[in-house]
């Protein structure tokens, strides 16, 4: 039996569960609301020390991070594979995946707080740098500060606009791949595909669509409107975002794209 451990707003656990349902397989599902903080319980913990989700529990074996759950459960389960048979355009797929978790998903944290969760917080009260600190759980002295001056300075704290532009540059990126396949690499929806699309919606769930709309990308804007037309994009990505944040994000969202726009000098 396949269960796992998620969360509606994780990309990364979106990006499991749209690899579960290209592969059609059927799974057992434990969510965990981690903004209430329920991925720091001792249960969970004894499961992922990290207190991250996902996590993949196959028939009582543990499998963590995303992108290793994606590749096990396409090696475990031969139909429908999600990872090409060359060599070369395994390669290329798993370059794209490895650009996700290295470089992509810091960034996406970056814009979320930004662009949102930052005017949520403030909107709520957030007192003091030492109360903020206490409220970080598991997040580390260092992450916490950072995410004090993206809550202050919002595109002007340090770093953050340099993430948002390493976010669009991915885009662009995306634009070039596309250039004469439907998909990122080769004629399928693989595996690149995948690992992109969570990152693709969070800028759509954050109103941030006119990154590529309006004929600045229009191949990547073409790529998400067959992305979303898939059967497994709604229930696996957008069934599970809760609503009331959903509505939260784009409401911020809408809020920022003016100084997003202007930064970028669109």
């Amino acid at each position: 039996m396949l269960e796992l451990y998620h969360h509606g707003s994780s990309v990364c656990a979106a990006k499991v569960r749209l690899a579960l349902a290209e592969k059609g397989l059927s799974w057992h599902g434990h969510y965990l609301d981690i903004l209430r903080g329920e991925q720091f319980t001792p249960d969970y913990l004894k499961i992922n020390p990290k207190a991250v989700v996902p996590t993949l529990v196959h028939d009582g074996k543990v499998i963590p991070e995303s992108t290793v759950i994606c590749e096990y459960v396409d090696e475990t389960f031969a139909d429908r594979p999600i990872y090409p048979v060359s060599p070369y355009e395994k390669t290329r797929v798993r370059i794209w995946a490895k650009a996700v978790d290295e470089e992509l998903h810091p960034a996406c944290s970056a814009i979320t707080y930004v662009v949102s969760h930052r005017h949520t917080i403030l909107r709520n009260g957030v007192g003091g740098f030492e109360d903020f600190l206490k409220q970080g759980g598991a997040d580390g002295i260092a992450a916490r500060t950072l995410k004090w001056q993206w809550l202050q300075h919002g595109l002007a704290a340090p770093g953050a606009g340099d993430k948002i532009r390493l976010y669009v540059s991915y885009l662009h990126k995306m634009e070039d791949a596309l250039w004469d396949n439907d998909w990122l690499v080769g004629p399928t929806y693989s595996m690149a595909d995948i690992a992109m699309t969570p990152y693709v919606n969070r800028l759509d769930a954050l109103a941030m669509d006119g990154l590529w709309k309006n004929g600045r990308l229009e191949r990547v804007e073409r790529w998400f409107e067959r992305v979303k037309e898939r059967p497994t994009f709604e229930p696996a990505l957008v069934a599970w975002m809760p609503q009331e944040l959903a509505d939260e994000m784009r409401e911020n969202g809408q809020k920022s794209w003016p100084e997003v726009k202007k930064f970028l000098d669109l």
